[in-house]
């Protein structure tokens, strides 16, 4: 392919999904306490849920070096990419844009864009899939960047999360403050539709959080595409899909789980939802 796409690990991609569509993915890293560890390199998912279940340091994350994202630039370059386009996290929860932002500046002269999702896990995932599926089909990097700016537009990301103290620690909030007060009495819900964590509801029970998540795809049905479930080993994942029986047609749900990255922000258990508007 003539444009490469390259993206962070904070996309939630799988190794799979990456490969067979020509990704590049640059990974983040995990710190439990004085330990920091290379997200996918260093720390696969497994252990790093094994870890968060039973250190008592709140895991967080730090973005790539600009050099991560100069070696990961260099390699599409070798093989024989003609331009790039990065599409990052939202840089209102990471600093991972600046670093690929540094990163193309020391590749001056070269065919680099960088993009801001403004969205993260599938959200930004879905992004990442449909610039790769159109730098496939032969689309100029104009058409591709206006696609992205297109879906920016209309990506929506919804969570349920059991609690907020992740979030809180990892300085990772936002507008989400007035939740703070009332967090042991309740099962939050966020809206990450613009980058930065907002405050999309509150419930009292898990349960309902669930049926929060299964009412607000109701408000867009009939305009939805790309569907992603997403979680963070959620014990109660097969039911939250059961709930979506006759609603959604299964078969056009990616089920997807959160990686070591976003799920040290939002703790265990988190489900989620992520969607296109289609107008």
């Amino acid at each position: 392919m003539k444009i490469r796409i390259v993206t962070d690990s904070g996309s939630d991609l799988s190794d799979e999904e990456a490969a067979n569509s020509g990704i590049s993915i640059v990974p983040l890293s995990i710190r439990f306490g004085e330990e920091e560890l290379i997200d996918r390199v260093e720390l696969e998912a497994d252990e790093f849920y094994n870890r968060m279940h039973n250190s008592e340091d709140v895991p967080q994350t730090a973005a790539p070096s600009p050099g991560a994202f100069k070696t990961a630039f260099e390699e599409c370059f070798e093989q024989g990419a003609e331009s790039i386009i990065c599409i990052n996290m939202s840089s209102d929860l990471s600093a991972t844009i600046q670093a690929a932002e540094t990163g193309a500046r020391e590749l001056d002269g070269r065919d680099i864009h960088i993009f801001d999702s403004k969205s993260v896990t599938s959200g930004l995932g879905t992004m990442v899939l449909e610039a790769a599926k159109a730098s496939k089909d032969n689309h100029s990097v104009d058409e591709i960047l206006a696609l992205l700016d297109d879906l920016r537009s209309k990506t929506r990301v919804y969570a349920a999360i059991d609690t907020l103290e992740n979030l809180k620690k990892g300085g990772r909030i936002g507008n989400a403050q007035a939740l703070l007060g009332s967090m042991l009495s309740i099962k939050p819900l966020i809206d990450v539709s613009t980058g930065i964590v907002e405050e999309a509801g509150r419930q009292r029970t898990r349960k309902k959080s669930l049926l929060w998540l299964r009412d607000k795809l109701a408000e867009f049905e009939g305009n939805i595409e790309n569907l992603v479930v997403m979680h963070a080993r959620a014990e109660d994942l097969d039911d939250f899909l059961k709930t979506l029986e006759g609603q959604i047609d299964h078969t056009k749900i990616r089920v997807s789980p959160l990686g070591p990255v976003v799920a040290s922000h939002g703790g265990p258990g988190v489900i989620g939802i992520s969607f296109t508007l289609k107008n």
